[in-house]
């Protein structure tokens, strides 16, 4: 079913550009949010801006939450039939061996590990399970421009097609899934506060060779600089993270600046640095960790990225935005299946439910992020020693009721939402 929305609220007319409720950005919070709307029997228009979900060196981690969420809606082995690889753990190389702070196969769930996969095939997967349902409409170049308001009350967007046509979506419930830069955030007047320093991450690809190792992420902290590796089955993408403010220096030194830098961390790839000629094969990140104090007003509600900015530590990025969509659909798809039917506006009580349920989890992950940050990644980043952790937390990590605890929180997080 489609409405019409006027100043007075909601008649009865249909029309192709009316719904119940409009979606902005196709990432994870948002496909996933349409799809479980669209499962319930909710109209739903998801608005992406670009024409396919195709970009290079976005985030693509799915946590064992994720994975639970996709067992419930009996997709986990189509997502496991994406080509993947499977982290179980994080190996953080120190002088005294390597050590893993972070070890996904102690958890007691059916996936103990995080899977590496393109977020493209994600999402394509997750907007055609979405499209068997009469009731959900995929709109891809569709760049907002404006939100469409009347006495208070977001009714919708303006959006610009692929032909640059200006057109109009009006809905009961207008939410924003348009991800860090959100267009929706700023349109809305919401200024999110910033919850750490800024990281500056260079990401690049470099070629795997025989006898690589596989299956966790590589990092290797210290001599002023950080290093990532995340593998990607023929090769593997880089995180070069520099001090704050360092880039502009280091791109006028040149790729030999780059390369010895990165070489000086990881030394045993340095040699294949010699992969990177161009500036054209880097791409540069400027993270900072964010969020809003509030995530709705009348007729419109944030999620994700658009409401809480991640940190890229422990990529937990689309764990936290998949919980959003979980915990907005949980509290959001009855209350709008009504609102459709009685053709009233959505009581703004159920918006703020959906922050409340959120809120603590979002900021506890950012406070344990902002200490990472500050205790481990600003010391490894000031000091020109490699990194040792603590003989203490060595220790604590070595006891059973404390072990699997760093896994817990990045896998799960404080208070996950789980799937009606």
């Amino acid at each position: 079913m489609v409405v019409t929305i006027d100043k007075r609220g909601l008649d009865g007319v249909r029309s192709a550009n009316r719904t119940t409720c409009c979606v902005v950005g196709g990432g994870p919070a948002g496909a996933v949010l349409a799809l479980l709307l669209a499962r319930r029997g909710v109209d739903v228009t998801l608005l992406e801006a670009h024409s396919d979900f195709d970009r290079k060196f976005r985030g693509d981690t799915i946590h064992p939450s994720v994975m639970e969420l996709m067992d419930r809606l009996g997709l986990a082995e189509e997502v496991l039939g994406i080509r993947h690889v499977r982290v179980d753990g994080l190996t953080v190389q120190t002088p005294k061996g390597p050590f893993t702070p972070v070890d996904f196969s102690r958890l007691k769930t059916r996936f103990p590990y995080m899977t590496v996969m393109p977020q493209k095939s994600f999402l394509e997967l997750m907007t055609r399970e979405a499209s068997r349902y009469p009731n959900f409409r995929l709109v891809m170049g569709a760049r907002v421009r404006e939100l469409v308001e009347e006495e208070g009350v977001v009714r919708g967007v303006r959006y610009e097609d692929r032909s640059g046509e200006e057109q109009e979506v009006r809905a009961i419930l207008t939410v924003g899934a348009d991800g860090r830069g959100s267009r929706v955030r700023r349109l809305a007047g919401f200024e999110p506060k910033k919850t750490s320093q800024p990281i500056d991450v260079l990401w690049f690809e470099l070629p795997k060779e025989e006898g690589d190792p596989g299956q966790d992420w590589i990092a290797r902290f210290g001599k002023g600089r950080i290093v990532i590796l995340i593998d990607r089955f023929d090769r593997w993408q880089a995180g070069y993270i520099v001090p704050k403010g360092t880039y502009p220096e280091l791109r006028r030194a040149g790729m030999t600046a780059l390369r010895r830098g990165f070489g000086r961390a990881l030394p045993e790839f340095a040699g294949r640095m010699e992969h990177l000629k161009d500036w054209k094969q880097v791409s540069f990140l400027s993270v900072e960790s964010s969020r809003c104090e509030q995530w709705h007003k009348e007729g419109l509600l944030l999620i994700g990225d658009a409401a809480h900015v991640m940190s890229p530590i422990g990529g937990v990025g689309i764990n936290y935005a998949i919980q959003d969509a979980v915990a907005a659909a949980n509290t959001l798809a009855d209350p709008l299946g009504d609102s459709q039917d009685r053709l009233v506006d959505l009581p703004r009580r159920h918006l703020v439910a959906v922050q409340r349920k959120r809120q603590l989890p979002t900021r506890v992950i950012q406070a344990f992020q902002a200490l990472l940050q500050n205790k481990v990644f600003a010391n490894a980043l000031g000091s020109d020693e490699p990194f040792a952790p603590p003989t203490a937390v060595r220790l604590l990590l070595r006891l059973p009721g404390l072990r699997a605890l760093p896994a817990r929180i990045i896998a799960f997080g404080l208070l996950p939402a789980r799937l009606k």
